[in-house]
């Protein structure tokens, strides 16, 4: 009796190998989507960072907090572009980013940790999302996800 020698795959085997691709594309694809956004998501929190270096060297070299107004830190911008859309300032500090990147549309807040003494410090700054139509928190970045700040600073008057 002469035994026949195999070559190649069987049909069964390929079609294995072809579902397990496709389990791992299923599984790839959104997290690489995610991936994506919270990339997207770390250029609106770099937009932001230079008010709030602007608004911390303010706070230290002030003595007066009656020049600052809502709109008024010298930072703001209402057409940055990119992946921003909005940024805009209070008399308090706090900042407000509007994002403009798809499937993360909302604002974002990033404001002093303790109320602003005009000659002092800023020694922190808190961050979080908007607690009313706010981006996403799973699209920030770790720093980010502070969901307190935006109920505590969505009374405040933003501008420009």
């Amino acid at each position: 009796m002469k035994r026949s020698i195999q070559k190649g795959f069987t049909l069964i085997e390929l079609m294995i190998v072809v579902a397990i691709i496709g389990i791992l594309a299923a599984v790839a694809l959104p997290a690489y989507q995610d991936y994506t956004i919270r990339a997207r998501m770390s250029e609106v929190i770099l937009a932001a960072s230079q008010c709030r270096t602007t608004i911390t060297e303010t706070v230290q070299s002030s003595t007066s907090a009656s020049a600052f107004q809502a709109g008024g830190w010298g930072c703001e911008n209402s057409a940055p572009g990119g992946q921003v859309g909005r940024i805009q300032t209070s008399a308090e500090g706090t900042i407000k980013v509007t994002s403009g990147v798809a499937n993360a549309v909302g604002a974002i807040f990033l404001a002093p940790a303790a109320a602003i003494n005009f000659g002092g410090n800023v020694n922190a700054w808190l961050c979080g999302p908007d607690s009313t139509g706010g981006v996403n928190p799973k699209y920030l970045p770790g720093s980010c996800r502070d969901t307190t700040v935006g109920a505590a600073h969505t009374g405040e008057t933003f501008l420009p």
